[in-house]
C-alpha cells in the first residue's frame, strides 16, 4: 500500500454515541486526533443525526440556529415545557417527541385512546407566528395513535360528530368524527412546506398498520388495537372526502399513530428518510466535494447499519462522489461491511463499558483511533 503524507480535506458526518457524546462532540474528538496526525488538514464538522433524537440539536448546530422555548401540553394534555429549533428566521425543526412522546409518559399513564399530539401543533403555530414557512418534523418516539388530529386541532382544525358536537382530537374519538370544519385554519399554513423525517413504511390502518403494530407498546390491549384500528379506517375514509388523499394503505402514513398520514394530507408533507432529510439539509454534498475522505459513526455498528441507518446512508452518498469512508463506533458485531473503507471500535477490549460511556474517556478514545487509524496508509 502507498503511504499517504497528507490528506487535505476530511469530513466528519458521525451521528451521536448515543448516552455518551453528541454528533458534535464526536466531531471534535475527530478534528483534534486529525490534526495530532496532520496539523495541516482541512476538516469540516457536520453535527447530523437519522431523523430521531438529537437531530434537532444537529441541525441547529450546524445551522446555526437557536432554540425557543414555551409551555405546551404534553400527551395527557398537561403543561411541558419543550422546544424547537429556529433557523435563519425562517425554518423550524421540531421533534414530535418533545411534546407528545412515550417517554413523557409513566408505563401506568400510557394509553393511547387519550394521548394526543396536541402539542406537536403548538410548537408548529408558535413556528408560524414568528414567520417560519418551511418546517423540519421528526416525527418518531410517539405516545400517540390520534392520527394527528391533535396537531391538526393546534392548527385550528375542527372535528364534530354527527350532532355537531366538537371532539377532542385524540385515538378515542377517530371512529365518531363525521364532518372537519377548516375555516379557522391557521392561515400561513397554505404559503408553508413540511419535511416530514420518518424512517418507518407502515400504512395508516390494517394488520400492519398503526394501530397492530404500535399501538401494543404506547399501551394499547387487544380491544384498545381494535378499537383504534376502526377508527382509522373511518377516519381514513373521511380524509379521503375533504382531501381526495387516500392514506389508508400510504408507506409511512400510520408513522407516529398515523401523523405521517395528516400531515401528508392536510399540510401537503414531503416524507423523507430521516438520516436523507438531515444530510440534505446540511447540504452534505457540497461539504464532501474535493474531500480526500469522511469519517462517520454510530455508538453500534452492526447488520442493521445497511438498513438505512445514518452511517450507510453517509456512505452511500460519498461513495457518489468516489469518496471513501471510514466509520467510528463505540462497539462493533461485524468486521467490515460493504460500504466502508474501514470500521474501528473506540474502546480498548479490555474497557468497562462503564468506563468507555464517559465522555470524557470516549472523547480520549475517538483521539486515540484517529491518530492510529491504518487508513491514513491505504492507497485508494
Amino acid at each position: 500500500m502507498e503511504i499517504l503524507s497528507i490528506m487535505h480535506k476530511v469530513v466528519v458526518a458521525s451521528d451521536s454515541f448515543k448516552g455518551c457524546l453528541s454528533s458534535w462532540q464526536v466531531a471534535d474528538a475527530v478534528e483534534k486526533g486529525i490534526h495530532d496526525a496532520m496539523p495541516g488538514c482541512d476538516v469540516v464538522k457536520l453535527a447530523v443525526a437519522d431523523g430521531g433524537e438529537g437531530s434537532m440539536e444537529a441541525l441547529m448546530t450546524t445551522l446555526g440556529g437557536k432554540p425557543v422555548r414555551l409551555m405546551v401540553s404534553d400527551p395527557l394534555g398537561r403543561p411541558v415545557e419543550a422546544e424547537y429549533a429556529l433557523i435563519d428566521g425562517s425554518t423550524a425543526v421540531i421533534e414530535m417527541a418533545r411534546t407528545s412522546g412515550l417517554t413523557l409518559l409513566a408505563p401506568e399513564e400510557r394509553n393511547p385512546l387519550l394521548a394526543s399530539t396536541y402539542g406537536t401543533g403548538q410548537l408548529i403555530a408558535d413556528a408560524l407566528d414568528k414567520g417560519c414557512r418551511r418546517f423540519m418534523i421528526c416525527i418518531g418516539g410517539s405516545a400517540t395513535n390520534d392520527a394527528g388530529t391533535g396537531m391538526l386541532e393546534a392548527l385550528g382544525y375542527r372535528f364534530m360528530d354527527s350532532a355537531g358536537n366538537i371532539l377532542k382530537g385524540c385515538g378515542e374519538a377517530l371512529g365518531r368524527i363525521s364532518s372537519i370544519d377548516c375555516s379557522n385554519v391557521h392561515p400561513a399554513l397554505s404559503e408553508s412546506e413540511f419535511i416530514v423525517a420518518c424512517d418507518v413504511d407502515s400504512p395508516f390502518c390494517g394488520p400492519d398498520g398503526a394501530a397492530y403494530v404500535y399501538g401494543p407498546q404506547k399501551g394499547a390491549s387487544p380491544e384498545m388495537v381494535e378499537q383504534l384500528d376502526r377508527g382509522m379506517r373511518h377516519f381514513a375514509r373521511i380524509i379521503f372526502q375533504i382531501t381526495g388523499v387516500d392514506v389508508t394503505d400510504m408507506p409511512g402514513a400510520g408513522a407516529a399513530g398515523g401523523l405521517g398520514g395528516a400531515l401528508k394530507a392536510f399540510l401537503k408533507a414531503e416524507i423523507s428518510r430521516g438520516a436523507d432529510m438531515v444530510l440534505d439539509a446540511v447540504h452534505f454534498e457540497d461539504a464532501i466535494k474535493d474531500a480526500d475522505l469522511v469519517i462517520t459513526g454510530e455508538g453500534r455498528i452492526d447488520s442493521q447499519t445497511l438498513t438505512g441507518k445514518l452511517p450507510y446512508v453517509v456512505a452511500r452518498r460519498a461513495a457518489l462522489q468516489n469518496i471513501p469512508v471510514v466509520a467510528l463506533c463505540g462497539c462493533s458485531e461485524v468486521d467490515s461491511l460493504p460500504v466502508f473503507l474501514s470500521i474501528h471500535p473506540i474502546s480498548p477490549v479490555n474497557m468497562p463499558l462503564s468506563s468507555a460511556m464517559e465522555p470524557d474517556i470516549a472523547s480520549m478514545n475517538i483521539m486515540d483511533t484517529v491518530r492510529r487509524i491504518s487508513v491514513w496508509s491505504v492507497n485508494y
